[in-house]
């Protein structure tokens, strides 16, 4: 029984993507691993620009450095 919890910044995901990555997932651990789609739980996470980093910075001046 897979759970798969994918964290996406909230920039404006539509919920027809949202659909297309839960397919997407459950389809990928169906094709790898054999798992049961009925069975798999998939969970999207959306996670304001403030509260993610990369690099060792927060997002948005990530960002404006890889820009500039």
């Amino acid at each position: 029984m897979p759970y798969v919890n994918v964290k996406i910044t909230r920039e404006g995901a539509t919920a027809a993507q949202k659909a297309e990555i839960i397919a997407g997932v459950t389809d990928l651990l169906v094709k790898v691993l054999d798992k049961d789609p009925a069975t798999t739980f998939v969970l999207i996470d959306e996670v304001e620009l403030e509260d993610w980093g990369v690099g060792g910075v927060p997002t948005l001046e990530y960002r404006r450095r890889r820009e500039g």
